[in-house]
C-alpha cells in the first residue's frame, strides 16, 4: 500500500489504507475498527456474523476431532501390543492380585515399560498440537455466537493399565471386558454382556487370610497359617479368643470420682452424640405450653461400629424468662442399641429406689439451671439414642394450705397470661464406650453350627452365655430384667429374628445341661 500512497493524495491516504485493510480483514462485509490492539469487523446488516470465521472454525474443530481420534488409536495400539499382552499372560492365576501386587510384575518388565515411555512420547506430541488448535480455536470464536465443539483428550495414568490388567483377568468370560473393581472385588459388566466375571482366586496374607489358594477351586483357601484352621474354604481361629476380645463390659470409674467430673462437666466422661429435634433448636428460646420431643442418638452401626456405650448420667440445661411459674417436667427413653422408638424402656426417675433430678443453678439472672440425672455405677446401661419428652407444669402456692400445687398449662383460668418462655442450652449424656468386635461374636455363633475342632463349641457356648448374662446384667430396674441380649444379636449384629431365636434356644438348652445353672427369666423389648 506504501507505494499506491504515494500517488494519493493527502486527504485520501488515511481513508484508503482503512478501506483497503477492511477489505483485506473482513472481505467486504464490514469494516476493521480496532482500539487498543483490539481489532474487529463492524458488520453491515447483510453479513451479521463476519467477525465468526465459520469455515476456518470447523476445519479447527475437525482437526482436533481427528487428533482424539489418534490418541485413542495410540492407546489401542499399547493395548493390543505384544508387551502389555506378554505381562498379562505372565500373571500368576492361583492366587488375587490387587493393583500393587501388578505393579510390581509391572516394574519387572522391560519391555512393557519401554512400550509404555514410546506412548508417552507420542501422547506428548498429540497433546501439544491439541492445546495449540485449542488456542486458536478459542481466538477465532472469540465473537461467535456459539461455543467451539471439542473433546480434551482423556488421561489414561499408569494405575488405570494396572487396574485394566485386573479387568483382563477376572472379567474377560465375555468377548468385551467388564470394569473389575477392587474395593467389592466384583465385575461391572457391559449391559450386552451381564455375565462377563470370572472365577476371582483367594487373597493371600498374614492371620486369618489363606496362605495359599485350593489348587481345584482357586476362590477358596487351601492352607491357613499357623494357629488358623481350614473351614469350609475359610482360615478360622484354632482357639477362640477371650472374653475382652468380643465386648469389654470393664471399668474402674467409682461413684465419688464419676460425682467430681459431673461437677466439673469433664468433657473426657462426655458421650459425644447427635442431636436431633423438629419441636426446637438448642440455645433459642421456645414456647413449653406443648410438648416438644427431642433426641441424642449414636448411630453407632454407620459411625462407631467397633463400640458400644454405656449411660452413665444424663444432663440438660435448662433456662427460663424472668418470673416465669414454668416447671419442666421430662420423660426419658432409652434405647439400648438402636431399632425403632418401640424397642426403648421408659427411666423410672424417682421412683422407688431410682434416683432423682439434681437441679444446680448455672446463672441466676438468666435463671438457668443444670438438671442432672446420675445413674452411677448402680443403674448404669447401654444405650445407642435417649428420647426426652418435655412438657410444663405450672407453679403455684395454695393459700389455704400453703403447699406448693401445680396445674397443666390449659388448666389456667386466664389462658391469655404469659405463662413465660424456655430455652435448652445443652443436652449431654455422660458415660464411656467400651470396645465390640461384632465380626468375632458372629464367629463364635458361627461355631454353634460348624465348631472348628471338637471341644470347641462347648467354649463358644460358655462365651456366649457369659456375654449374654452380663450385657443382661445392665438391664434397667424392673421386676424381671429385659432381655438387651437379644436386642445386640437384632441391630447391632444385624442377624435376623429366626437367627435369634435359635441362637437364644441353643443357649437355654446348653445352659440346662450345666451344673447349678440357673436360667434367668428375661422380659421382651426388642422383637
Amino acid at each position: 500500500l506504501a507505494g499506491l500512497q504515494t500517488v494519493l493524495p493527502s486527504y485520501l491516504r488515511e481513508r484508503f489504507v482503512a478501506a483497503a485493510l477492511s477489505y483485506i480483514a473482513c472481505g467486504s462485509a464490514g469494516e476493521l475498527l480496532c482500539r487498543r490492539s483490539d481489532c474487529r469487523c463492524q458488520c453491515q446488516p447483510a453479513f451479521p456474523r463476519c467477525n465468526c470465521p465459520e469455515a476456518d472454525i470447523q476445519a479447527l474443530e475437525s482437526s482436533l476431532a481427528q487428533l482424539g481420534r489418534a490418541w485413542e488409536s495410540h492407546h489401542s495400539q499399547f493395548e493390543e501390543s505384544e508387551e502389555f499382552q506378554a505381562l498379562v499372560k505372565r500373571l500368576p492365576t492361583d492366587r488375587f492380585l490387587n493393583r500393587t501386587a501388578i505393579s510390581h510384575f509391572w516394574t519387572m518388565d522391560l519391555d512393557v515399560q519401554h512400550r509404555y515411555q514410546q506412548l508417552g512420547t507420542s501422547l506428548k506430541l498429540l497433546s501439544r498440537k491439541t492445546y495449540r488448535l485449542i488456542r486458536r480455536l478459542f481466538n477465532l470464536s472469540k465473537r461467535c455466537h456459539r461455543q467451539p465443539r471439542f473433546k480434551l483428550p482423556k488421561e489414561r495414568s499408569l494405575p488405570y493399565w494396572w487396574s485394566h490388567a485386573q479387568s483382563l483377568l477376572y472379567c474377560s468370560e465375555t468377548t468385551m471386558p467388564g470394569t473389575f473393581l477392587e474395593e467389592s472385588r466384583s465385575c461391572t459388566c457391559p449391559s450386552e454382556q451381564p455375565s462377563c466375571q470370572g472365577s476371582i482366586p483367594c487373597a493371600l496374607g498374614e492371620g486369618p487370610a489363606c496362605a495359599s489358594c485350593d489348587q481345584d477351586n482357586s476362590t477358596r483357601c487351601g492352607t491357613c497359617h499357623q494357629g488358623y484352621v481350614l473351614t469350609q474354604g475359610f482360615c478360622r481361629p484354632e482357639v477362640a479368643d477371650s472374653l475382652e476380645h468380643y465386648l469389654g463390659l470393664e471399668t474402674d470409674l467409682q461413684d465419688l470420682e464419676l460425682k467430681y467430673l459431673l461437677q466439673k462437666r469433664d468433657s473426657r466422661i462426655e458421650v459425644h452424640s447427635i442431636f436431633i429435634s423438629n419441636d426446637m433448636r438448642l440455645g433459642s428460646w421456645f414456647d413449653p405450653s406443648w410438648r416438644k420431643r427431642m433426641l441424642l442418638t449414636l448411630k453407632s452401626n454407620k459411625y462407631k461400629p467397633g463400640l458400644v456405650h454405656i449411660m452413665l448420667a444424663l444432663s440438660l440445661q435448662i433456662c427460663l424468662t424472668k418470673n416465669s411459674t414454668l416447671e419442666p417436667v421430662m420423660a426419658i427413653y432409652v434405647n439400648p442399641f438402636g431399632g425403632s422408638h418401640s424397642e426403648s424402656w421408659f427411666m423410672p426417675v424417682n421412683e422407688g429406689s431410682f434416683p432423682d433430678w439434681e437441679r444446680t443453678t448455672v446463672d441466676a439472672s438468666a435463671q438457668c439451671q443444670n438438671w442432672t440425672i446420675t445413674l452411677g455405677n448402680k443403674w448404669k446401661t447401654f444405650f445407642e439414642t435417649v428420647h426426652v419428652y418435655l412438657r410444663s407444669r405450672i407453679k403455684s402456692l395454695d393459700d389455704s394450705s400453703n403447699e406448693t400445687i401445680y396445674y397443666e398449662p390449659l388448666e389456667m383460668s386466664d389462658p391469655s397470661k404469659n405463662l413465660g418462655y424456655m430455652k435448652i442450652n445443652s443436652l449431654q449424656v455422660f458415660g464411656y464406650s467400651l470396645p465390640f468386635e461384632p465380626d468375632a461374636i458372629r464367629d463364635l455363633i458361627l461355631q454353634l453350627d460348624y465348631p472348628y475342632t471338637q471341644g470347641s463349641q462347648d467354649s463358644a457356648m460358655l462365651q456366649l452365655l457369659e456375654i449374654r448374662d452380663r450385657v443382661n446384667r445392665l438391664s434397667p430396674p424392673g421386676k424381671i430384667r429385659l432381655d438387651l441380649f437379644t436386642c445386640l444379636l437384632r441391630h447391632r449384629l444385624k442377624l435376623a429374628n429366626n437367627e435369634v431365636a435359635r441362637i437364644q434356644s441353643s443357649l437355654r438348652a446348653f445352659n440346662a445341661r450345666l451344673p447349678n445353672a440357673l436360667e434367668p427369666e428375661t422380659g421382651k423389648l426388642c422383637s
